[in-house]
């Protein structure tokens, strides 16, 4: 009976998937259950302006996300998948909203060395580690330490040695919804011996709706004059590569899709955008540093970080056999990352800012998704 009534839940959010008058959250009890021993479950944060945002403890991850247009119709404008059972049964749905780490992006050759000392880590991408291996913050449980109608806080300890990584890292992530309709995460990390980390989360999002056709309308703005260009693994050179006059120069608004297939070496490295863009803003205090907007709908989704940079990925590698909360396809191009970090592969790059940690030190990083229309 308890399967039935999920299905019917399932059901009724796939018939209102797009467009309702207002947010439409998904069936909690679809994600009651426990993974590796430990609960889990989904919390529901919602502001005055109306921003409702499911989260588990499954990842720290980011299920749905629910904003209005500019006629306050709502959509869910994040990937994800309706129950916990997908996320873990399906290896596509790994990195749909999650927290990413211990040292978000690429470290080449799964290898870094540090204090004299090279620490091996699982090459999980093409003979790299990607996002912290084989199991990474993604796909660990974390524990709630607080929960309101608005505001969520999670922890995880990473012991030293998992996936490869020196320290025990303590690691706290929280979520907020504001009065202004914005999805505030602010991360803190401490570690009791010398260690590497970056943290990001790794929401896919698309302001049409989930499954509602590709981005490539959507008008991105990056406050950014270079890239850190990538060799065909997608692993940085080293070296910075000014924007102006290339496919990557959007520091003036411009359509995803308008240069997506030039005749660029780096845009096939990726099969379309999957780099990082370095802010010209000095890091280190929160400010404006990109936005997404979507004419058809009016929704703008700003981003706001202490980062120095932008990993931007197009959602080049979807295929048609992906399928979203609601049951619809989501297409090649259909959902963009953009996520606040360090820069790719930081460890082994002297001239990258730094991603160590040390004790006594704290980790911090905020970012902020802020939704509006117009």
């Amino acid at each position: 009976m308890k399967r039935l009534l999920v299905l019917i839940a399932c059901l009724a959010a796939a018939c209102s998937g797009g467009g309702a008058r207002g947010p439409q959250p998904l069936d909690a009890s679809a994600f009651a259950a426990e993974v590796d021993g430990r609960p889990v479950s989904l919390h529901t944060l919602r502001s005055p302006g109306g921003l409702t945002v499911q989260i588990t403890e499954f990842g720290a991850r980011v299920v749905a996300l629910w904003a209005p247009d500019r006629e306050g119709r709502y959509d869910d404008v994040v990937v994800g998948c309706e129950s916990i059972g997908r996320y873990l049964g399906e290896p596509d749905a790994r990195f749909y909203g999650p927290v990413v780490g211990r040292c978000a992006n690429r470290i080449a050759g799964g290898r870094f060395e540090l204090d004299g000392r090279e620490y091996a880590l699982p090459q999980n991408d093409h003979g790299h580690s990607l996002h912290g291996g084989l199991k990474g913050f993604d796909s660990r449980v974390w524990t709630v330490e607080s929960v309101t109608d608005r505001s969520l806080a999670l922890s995880y300890t990473s012991p030293a040695g998992e996936e490869g990584y020196p320290g025990t890292l303590s690691v706290r992530v929280t979520y907020t919804v504001t009065d202004d309709n914005a999805l505030e995460i602010v991360y803190r990390a401490e570690t009791d011996a010398p260690t590497i980390v970056n943290l990001s989360n790794h929401s896919m999002f698309n302001l049409r709706g989930e499954g509602n056709g590709t981005v490539e309308a959507h008008e991105l703005w990056i406050d950014a004059s270079h890239i850190t260009p990538v060799d065909s693994l997608l692993i940085p050179t080293g070296g910075f590569r000014p924007v102006e006059d290339t496919p990557f120069d959007f520091r003036t608004p411009a359509a995803i899709g308008e240069r997506i297939d030039a005749d660029d070496a780096q845009l096939r490295c990726g099969s379309g955008y999957d780099h990082n863009w370095v802010f010209d803003s000095e890091p280190g205090r929160v400010r404006l540093a990109a936005s997404l907007y979507e004419p058809e709908s009016g929704r703008l989704m700003e981003i706001l970080t202490d980062q120095p940079g932008l990993q931007f990925y197009s959602g080049n590698f979807f295929t048609d056999a992906t399928t979203g909360k609601f049951g619809r396809r989501i297409v090649r191009r259909g959902a963009v990352a953009l996520e606040t970090q360090c820069f790719p592969d930081s460890p082994n790059q002297p001239g990258f800012p730094s991603v160590r940690l040390d004790p006594g030190e704290v980790y911090r990083h905020t970012c902020i998704y802020r939704f509006g229309t117009r």
